[in-house]
């Protein structure tokens, strides 16, 4: 790596740190006064409301990443631009494509960063925030539906109301179904107030239990203490689904779309959420390859604010079009890597035109 190649990664990665030193600022600050609506609601106090945004800020960090770069690479290069430290870069000998390759040095240190935040802090982190807001403001934790989480295993139906931050159940119903000529029949119903889990076992224990059998011609219920029960469904599996998908590391969302393939329930928004995560690493170096030909095109007299703006509309638009292919696929059941990747290649075409066009 030359001295100059050096100079421009150390810039970009410099203005890309403050980028997004401003850019976490910002959101916390709207977070925070979001949260402090929720001040007094049983014991969320501001002691809870700041370890709920410190917690957040890796997530936010993570889904930031990208349009720092961009900003952080339209203020450094512009910046390099009005100086004409470009023009002296390109008459010592450095190509365009050298400098766009410099560039994407610097992307793949942030992609790297991005990465390490997103599957080793983050999703932990997010966890833990999600926890202690639900738990100060004594709300049950799971909530993905009005009447709780439903998850299904086999022929078995699901229903947990709350799930307590040492990994307990409450308030648990349990459907075992039966098929016959393909229509399901109810076989019995089991509700019980607690689920504790014993890892060395890998079992359940569900206390005060009240176990309904249900046939034909009668339907008997019997009460019990407690009774062992058996499931694939595992403490970590179930805050898997109360997390945002979006919010899982590729490990998490892996194993969980494994578990929702093999009981015939839909994966859409789980897999469309990791193949998010594969390619997060390339929205960087688009929004890098973005950022390159509006620097070089541009005529040098754009100032610090013109060059923000293009950067803040240029991002705003990449996370419409991504939201909009997101929802499109999952309304018509598309293939979630096509629609994941759609949008990344429409924008790394339109750069790779007019960098050409700039050559």
């Amino acid at each position: 790596m030359n001295v100059l190649t050096q100079y421009i990664v150390k810039e970009i990665l410099k203005g890309a740190c403050i980028a997004l030193i401003l850019l976490l600022t910002l959101f916390n600050l709207f977070t925070l006064t979001d949260e402090l609506k929720d001040l007094g609601k049983g014991d969320y106090n501001l002691t809870a409301i700041f370890a709920y945004v410190a917690l957040t800020s890796p997530r936010v960090c993570y889904e930031l990443v990208p349009f720092a770069a961009l900003m952080g690479s339209l203020f450094v290069l512009g910046a390099m631009g009005n100086n004409r430290e470009l023009i002296a870069m390109r008459a010592a000998g450095v190509s365009v494509l050298g400098i766009i390759q410099s560039v994407l040095v610097a992307g793949s240190v942030l992609a790297i960063f991005s990465l390490c935040v997103g599957e080793l802090v983050a999703p932990s982190a997010e966890t833990q925030a999600q926890t202690l807001r639900a738990m100060a403001q004594h709300k049950p934790l799971v909530m993905h539906a009005k009447y709780g989480l439903w998850l299904r295993e086999g022929n078995q139906f699901i229903n947990v109301r709350q799930l307590k931050e040492n990994g307990e159940l409450a308030d648990i119903s349990i459907y075992d179904t039966t098929f016959s000529d393909a229509t399901p029949h109810l076989q019995s119903a089991t509700h019980a107030q607690r689920a504790v889990y014993f890892k060395e076992s890998g079992l359940w224990r569900l206390d005060d239990l009240v176990k309904s059998m249900i046939s034909t011609s009668r339907m008997q219920a019997t009460a019990q203490d407690e009774q062992s029960w058996k499931t694939s469904i595992a403490p970590d599996l179930m805050q898997i689904a109360v997390v945002n998908p979006d919010n899982l590391s590729l490990l998490d969302l892996s194993s969980y779309i494994d578990f929702l393939k093999s009981n015939q329930q839909k994966s859409q928004s789980f897999q469309l959420a990791f193949w998010g995560r594969v390619f997060n690493p390339l929205v960087t170096f688009v929004m890098l390859l973005v950022a390159t030909p509006f620097v070089i095109s541009v005529k040098r007299g754009i100032n610090v604010g013109g060059r923000m703006m293009i950067g803040v509309v240029i991002g705003m638009g990449f996370n419409i079009i991504d939201h909009i292919a997101g929802h499109i696929g999952f309304i018509y059941d598309l293939n979630p890597l096509l629609i994941t990747l759609l949008p990344s290649a429409l924008v790394s075409a339109v750069s790779v035109y007019a960098l050409k066009r700039t050559l």
